[in-house]
């Protein structure tokens, strides 16, 4: 009869053997399961990164955003400024040009006025030129009307 013991023994063996062969399969998975493991920490810690990265960026970009919006600010209010008395110096100027445009209006009618006058005048020595038919006396009438005209002339300037 066969022993029981040699029947079990080799049933256990080939237990053994597939347990053996469970155990290096599980083995080999626990080797995986820790390569995965570690190999998906590893990207874990690389988008921490990446993502501390790109907020330090954009921080960085926000700062110098920032400053040219300081910029761009002061350059509006130095602008506004300079705009602001621009137009008062204009409006200054228009008052100026309303005031001497006023004077001019009034020289030139000063001037008219003298012109008229010594018109009348001139036509007025005309006749009494004819009239007394003296050389003398025309001679002296063109005087005085030059004379007149050149007082007309300084009031110009």
């Amino acid at each position: 009869m066969a022993s029981p013991g040699g029947a079990y023994s080799g049933g256990s063996s080939s237990l053994q053997n597939s347990a053996s062969g469970s155990e290096g399969d599980h083995h080999v998975m626990d080797q995986k399961k820790r390569k995965r493991m570690q190999s998906n920490r590893e990207s874990a810690r690389r988008s921490r990164m990446r993502k501390q990265e790109h907020l330090e960026g954009m921080s960085a970009q926000v700062e110098q955003l920032k400053k040219e919006n300081n910029q761009i600010s002061t350059n509006i209010g130095v602008t506004t400024q300079m705009y602001l008395n621009v137009e008062a110096e204009n409006a200054i100027l228009r008052v100026q040009m309303a005031e001497l445009s006023n004077r001019l209006q009034s020289l030139n009618e000063i001037i008219h006025y003298i012109e008229s006058s010594n018109n009348y005048l001139f036509h007025e020595a005309q006749e009494t030129l004819f009239n007394d038919c003296g050389f003398m006396d025309t001679w002296n009438s063109l005087a005085v009307n030059q004379s007149i005209m050149a007082a007309a002339d300084m009031l110009m300037y």
